[in-house]
């Protein structure tokens, strides 16, 4: 087979992501090429790059989705060849084949391949050829809801409604019950259109709490073709991973080879050419289902990497330049156990709602590998992903390795936007999954106890007292710091991650003080006071406080767990989903773009329906009426960009005579 070298790379790409294919590139001696939108211009991936152009505005379609962008500033930069990454453009086949067109290698596999197992239909049917077992569904081309609606009662619910072009947990809707699937149908198709420009979508059996487990593939042009083990994926919150690790503590050895067979006669069987994954559900009683192929690199390939040693993108790339495997099947070796907790700028307990907003101080735990574009003072747009840092822990055996990944969370700092790094430090610290027993439902399942909070009183009472000893965002350095504030009991009325609490702050001397709050009592000293930490007494405990602040509100972190506090706002938007202002007034609960108004002013609405629904960070969230009446007033439209708090719908509330 022809050997199609190159020399310059351009990453069609962003964040992370970029910032992972670039390291590798440059090491092997490949220059490389940045692209951003506008909102990007100063990011870490563009300053990282030997050569950055800009491809576009902030949307994804106009920059990220913009193939023909991508394509043109490849050849105005003199790059001859193109790596997708993962998410946006790397399993569009379309633009596979416009790169080849205009003379650029594109590192991955061939377009037609591409094609193929992107659309989950003709996928799932050509691994049935294959041998591989499927999940019984309706992959039909008949996509009314006269259609849907019996073969879903065919298949019998729960059913899950999945987007026939999808990928990455998007367009992905589970109707538990026969009144649920309209509804979800229609969440499942919107965000299809606006994730893959195709609202097709497939039913399938929704199986009952399995593990998701996945088979990482490698083959070449020359015919050979191995597999590197599996991960397991299984906690996951909106069909989408949170934690994955390898090996699976769910697979024996005699089902990793079997699975792993498998997922290299399927490879085969597509005349695959790349890195690549099979995706599978494993049951309780063993068995396992295909369930879809990822053409490109996984988010998750970093555990494969520290078990196995490879690189995959050095992988990659020599594949791309038409060399065979460095290695056979039985020269793959396998070491310890590694980790990964996806760190999320979202709220686990406001329903995940993803979150933007500037990074006042971002500071990365030294003890594991971490793979981030995160800055002090970058920003985290609503228009990408919610997926800020990847923290990967590596350790001879399981129990070590959680050990650490927990231990790195608790000393990861991001203070100014709110994020899931102290929800995955429960998660990896529970029992059920600590023993190895986690499933795809093991988040909804144990959900009151992940998100209890520990220690909130000692971080409330510091937040409390630093509001009143440092009014604005200036910074004094001096000790003693309480001396210049009255003796005499404060009341102040604070919102704390959302709510409002009402404290009461007595100042004792000095550096001590008196707090009560929700009637409990806590007395702080504090102590040694610099530009970002603060020591703190508390009970004959002694601490360090990480803090940061703005003129409008103060970040605080403490072993793990990050506070915000702010001065409460009369007629506030507090924490829900819905962000009830209060009955039948109802506010955005993040920045993001109306996906779709699912009534019109005038309309008569039920408690709990539909009304409309606002795409953020590539996921589209429901908001709903909480009471009976008419919708009164409709106050955006669709397309449009909109903040949180934001009043979009007002309801008249239906008269009780």
């Amino acid at each position: 087979m022809p050997a199609t070298p190159f020399s310059r790379i351009l990453v069609a790409n962003r964040g992370e992501v970029a910032l992972r294919i670039m390291r590798t590139a440059r090491a092997m001696g490949y220059g490389t090429v940045a692209v951003h939108s506008t909102v990007d211009a100063g990011a870490r991936h563009v300053r990282g790059a030997d050569m950055a152009t800009c491809i576009g505005a902030a949307s994804l379609q106009a920059s990220y989705l913009n193939s023909a962008a991508m394509i043109d500033a490849a050849l105005r930069c003199g790059a001859d060849a193109v790596h997708p990454g993962w998410g946006f453009l790397s399993e569009n086949g379309a633009f596979a084949q416009a790169c080849l067109d205009a003379g650029l290698i594109f590192i991955g596999p061939r377009p037609e391949t591409i094609a193929l197992m992107g659309d989950k239909a003709l996928a799932k049917a050509r691994m049935a050829q294959a041998g591989l077992p499927c999940i019984p569904g309706y992959d039909g081309l008949e996509q009314d809801e006269a259609r849907l609606l019996p073969e879903a009662r065919r298949i019998g619910f729960p059913v899950m409604v999945k987007a026939r072009a999808g990928g990455g947990g998007r367009g992905m809707r589970i109707a538990a019950h026969e009144d649920e699937f309209a509804a979800m149908l229609r969440l499942a198709r919107s965000e299809a259109q606006h994730a893959f420009g195709d609202d097709s979508v497939l039913l399938e059996r929704a199986l009952a709490s399995p593990r998701h487990v996945e088979i990482q593939v490698v083959a070449d042009r020359h015919g050979n073709a191995i597999h590197l083990g599996e991960r397991d994926c299984s906690v996951q919150r909106r069909h989408q991973k949170l934690i994955e690790e390898s090996p699976s503590p769910a697979v024996p050895a005699a089902l990793r080879e079997r699975m792993g067979s498998f997922a290299v006669q399927a490879a085969r069987a597509v005349g695959y050419e790349g890195v690549g994954t099979l995706e599978f559900l494993l049951d309780a009683q063993g068995g396992f289902w295909f369930m879809e192929m990822n053409t490109r690199l996984q988010v998750e390939h970093c555990v494969t990497e520290a078990v196995t040693g490879l690189d995959l993108v050095e992988l990659q790339l020599r594949i791309a330049a038409g060399e065979p495997l460095p290695l056979a099947q039985d020269a793959v070796r396998s070491s310890g156990h590694a980790v990964q907790a996806r760190l999320c700028t979202e709220d686990p307990e406001d329903g995940f709602v993803p979150r933007s907003g500037k990074v006042l101080l971002w500071r990365a735990p030294p003890a594991c590998r971490v793979e981030t574009a995160l800055e002090t003072g970058g920003e985290i747009a609503p228009d990408y992903d919610s997926l800020a840092a990847k923290l990967v822990a590596h350790a001879a055996t399981r129990e070590e390795a959680l050990r650490k990944l927990a231990f790195a969370l608790d000393e990861t700092v991001l203070l100014g936007v709110a994020a899931n790094t102290a929800f995955l430090a429960s998660c990896i610290r529970h029992p059920v999954f600590a023993r190895g027993g986690a499933t795809t439902s093991f988040i909804e399942d144990h959900k009151a106890d992940l998100l209890r909070e520990e220690g909130g009183l000692r971080l409330q009472a510091v937040a409390a007292l630093l509001m009143l000893a440092l009014p604005s965002s200036s910074f004094t350095g001096k000790q003693g710091m309480l001396a210049r504030l009255s003796h005499r009991p404060c009341v102040l009325a604070l919102e704390m991650n959302g709510v409002e609490k009402r404290v009461v702050i007595e100042v004792i001397d000095a550096s001590d003080a008196r707090v009560t709050l929700d009637g409990r009592e806590a007395v702080l000293t504090l102590r040694q006071l610099c530009e970002d930490t603060v020591r703190v007494i508390c009970g004959g405990i002694e601490e360090t406080v990480v803090w940061a602040r703005d003129a409008q509100s103060l970040w605080l972190h403490l072993r793990g767990r990050t506070l915000h506090a702010a001065t409460a706002r009369r007629g506030a938007a507090f924490r829900s989903t819905g962000a009830q202002i209060h009955n039948g007034l109802v506010a955005a609960g993040m920045n993001g773009r109306i996906a779709q108004l699912l009534v019109r002013s005038g309309d008569t609405v039920q408690a709990g329906q539909p009304l409309f629904s606002i795409e953020a960070m590539k996921m589209e969230h429901a908001y709903s009426a909480t009471v009976a009446g008419r919708v009164s007033a409709l106050h955006a439209e669709p397309g449009q960009l909109v903040r949180a708090g934001e009043l979009i719908a007002e309801i008249e509330q239906e008269k009780i005579s």
